[in-house]
């Protein structure tokens, strides 16, 4: 059973939300206002969160990015009318964990929530430090330190790196990369991957040493562990 937070101004889709999601056993909270959503969220301890993209106070964009600024890694599924590719990459780059078109199956909603609570909780009791040569992962501070000096990552940075360390010095092909970081089972385009990948290698490289971060053509990225 899941304590979760439903934000959604809609009252028959949050109903329908509530229904389901409750028709499982879990717990649920609702709130039609972004901003005291959000404060909830940070104030209180919930599995997962149902966000709406369109709220009054603060839209779903907004919620999520301050969500994620606040340091709170509660797992985020939107839920939107807004579906074109763009908009579920918009989302997704906030923060989101994943991303739902209106109208939905409420069935397959409550499974979607159910998966992500389920990798919350397995990367919350694994091991808190990941160290790949001179990269230092703290899992539970969500902090990262190259030799010694503390790196500022954003959110889908940080779940990029943390999925390579844990196979590090072995190829991880796109597809795997956006299945198990971003959730996807296609691939949206828009160069996703290669924009994260870039701005990681900016803040992992140092001056005179290879990138941490190796390209394989056709094949994927490895992170080196030496």
């Amino acid at each position: 059973m899941a304590n979760i937070l439903v934000v959604e101004d809609d009252i028959e889709t949050a109903r329908e939300i509530v229904a389901e999601l409750t028709s499982h056993g879990h717990q649920v909270e609702t709130i039609e206002d972004g901003l005291e959503g959000l404060h909830l969220a940070i104030d209180k301890p919930f599995d997962a969160v149902t966000l709406d993209r369109m709220l009054p106070g603060l839209d779903g964009l907004g919620f999520v990015e301050r969500l994620r600024a606040a340091h709170i890694e509660t797992p985020v599924l939107m839920i939107s009318a807004l579906g074109d590719v763009d908009d579920r990459i918009a989302g997704l780059r906030a923060g989101g964990d994943d991303y739902m078109t209106k109208p939905f199956a409420s069935n397959e909603m409550a499974m979607r929530v159910e998966v992500l609570v389920r990798r919350h909780n397995q990367r919350a009791s694994q091991s808190n430090m990941l160290t790949v040569g001179g990269i230092e992962i703290d899992l539970i501070q969500r902090k990262v330190r190259v030799e010694g000096e503390a790196v500022r990552l954003l959110h889908m940075e940080f779940r990029l790196l943390e999925f390579l360390a844990r196979n590090a010095g072995e190829i991880v092909s796109r597809r795997i990369i956006f299945e198990r970081v971003w959730g996807y089972y296609f691939d949206p385009g828009a160069n996703l991957i290669n924009v994260h990948v870039g701005r990681l290698r900016k803040k992992l490289d140092r001056p005179g040493k290879p990138s941490a971060i190796v390209t394989v053509k056709g094949e994927g990225y490895r992170l080196d562990a030496a």
